[in-house]
């Protein structure tokens, strides 16, 4: 069964299929599976750029975001707007036509949300009309940019990207690869900002750990795919999907969205009153079970706590408990659980975290 190509089709694919168009936003009705979501984030880019020339646009250019990331092949490692993962790489991160826009990142911003006006949305307009040739096929953005440093948009942003890319006729992708699969207190994070993307990435949690990804689009963008315009051999097979139903069912009877909701609410709460005990900690921000904690060196300076962030978490190691760094300047701890987490478990993270502050200190 693991080698059923996907030239046929299967009870388990088409299954699946149904499964997640129905958990994901309305309107997104078609489904195309991958083994990862690099190979994703390629697929459904591919798709824009096609569904742009059906329509009479040149599509050759993709708008991304700085401090992004989206896998580390060719196009996908173009489209990551961090430069720490293309050093030594050459022409192999550097696919034509692919521009930046500035992230939403409220923390490091010159400007004070909400007085900003959401410069950073304003600011995609600038990039279209003074550096494209006006055929842009998509823009495309993690709904939460977590290697970046768990950054979270303003509830308002997505609404104003949302806007643009109609205004211009410009396709929106929205990368849910770690936000999606109930991390973030909600299906998929878009459901927080209340906004549909033409195409949406999935990855990670939909294959509870097989090899399982899926660009999920809007009919209208589907039909601009015609049979053998792509696909990968074994994508979509028997086995990986049976597990993506294992998986969205385990979701739904055990309710980890709304578990993730809960225990990632009382870990931003314990975090923010380390914040007042910790000169450390600059900023906290996430949604659900996905959560950054930003340090520094002097919270009016903002200077960067890179070392200090590498010793929390190698502290936390020794403590039983494994978290991430990222960030630009690899000074953000990333907190990003299994959804099973408990509030007990929660408990047992902050006085962790607690007591190594307290020893680096």
């Amino acid at each position: 069964m693991l080698h059923v190509a996907f030239l046929y089709h299967n009870v388990p694919m088409i299954t699946l299929a149904e499964k997640l168009v129905q958990v994901s936003p309305k309107g997104l009705t078609k489904c195309f599976f991958a083994g990862g979501g690099a190979e994703a984030v390629e697929g459904a880019v591919k798709l824009a750029k096609k569904y742009a020339v059906v329509n009479g646009k040149a599509g050759l250019q993709i708008i991304s975001l700085e401090h992004s990331f989206h896998g580390r092949t060719a196009l996908a490692l173009t489209l990551t707007g961090q430069s720490k993962y293309k050093v030594n790489q050459g022409a192999f991160a550097n696919v034509p036509g692919v521009i930046y826009a500035p992230a939403p990142y409220c923390y490091r911003c010159v400007l004070e949300y909400p007085d900003c006006g959401l410069w950073c949305a304003k600011f995609i307009e600038e990039v279209i009309e003074l550096k494209t040739t006006k055929q842009v096929a998509a823009f495309i953005m993690e709904t939460v940019l977590g290697e970046g440093g768990i950054i979270v948009p303003p509830k308002e942003y997505l609404t104003a990207v949302r806007k643009i890319c109609d205004e211009y006729g410009i396709l929106l992708i929205l990368d849910e690869i770690q936000s999606g699969c109930g991390r973030v207190g909600k299906m998929f994070a878009c459901e927080h900002y209340e906004v549909t993307p033409d195409i949406m990435v999935v990855g990670k949690g939909v294959g509870g750990g097989m090899p399982l990804s899926a660009v999920v689009a809007k009919e209208k963008v589907a039909a601009a795919w015609t049979a053998g315009d792509h696909t990968h051999t074994f994508s979509g097979h028997p086995v990986v999907c049976a597990a993506g139903i294992a998986a969205l069912e385990v979701l739904a009877e055990e309710k980890l969205p709304e578990n993730a909701e809960k225990v990632g609410s009382h870990i931003l709460q314990g975090l923010h009153s380390l914040k007042e005990k910790h000169a450390l900690i600059g900023d906290v921000r996430g949604l659900g079970l996905m959560i950054g904690v930003e340090l520094v060196k002097d919270r009016k300076k903002k200077t960067p706590a890179t070392e200090e962030a590498s010793k929390i978490k190698s502290a936390m190691v020794k403590r039983g408990i494994l978290i991430g760094v990222g960030g630009l300047k690899k000074n953000v701890l990333r907190i990003q659980p299994p959804l099973t987490l408990t509030v007990e478990h929660a408990d047992m993270l902050i006085d962790a975290l607690d007591k190594s502050f307290t020893e680096l200190s």
